[in-house]
């Protein structure tokens, strides 16, 4: 039982430090991480620059890329 308690605290740490890997982020969100304007960001995957996800209906970004496409 302990074991499974430090497990589910290892895995809130993670997400608390930022950690988790495949962190989607919605137009918003990754708005305001790049500081760009929407519509900037629209372009950008208009263009193939920035790869995001449709399967739900929006554009969802995963942050690493996210990350990578402004460092790249």
């Amino acid at each position: 039982m302990l074991t499974a308690i430090n497990e589910k605290l290892d895995r809130i740490e993670k997400k608390l430090d930022g950690k988790v890997p495949n962190r989607f982020l919605d137009i918003s969100a990754v708005s305001k991480l790049t500081s760009l304007h929407p519509s900037s960001l629209y372009r950008a995957v208009a263009k193939g620059e920035l790869k995001c996800s449709k399967k739900v209906g929006k554009l969802l970004f995963q942050e690493d890329a996210v990350r990578k496409w402004l460092n790249g």
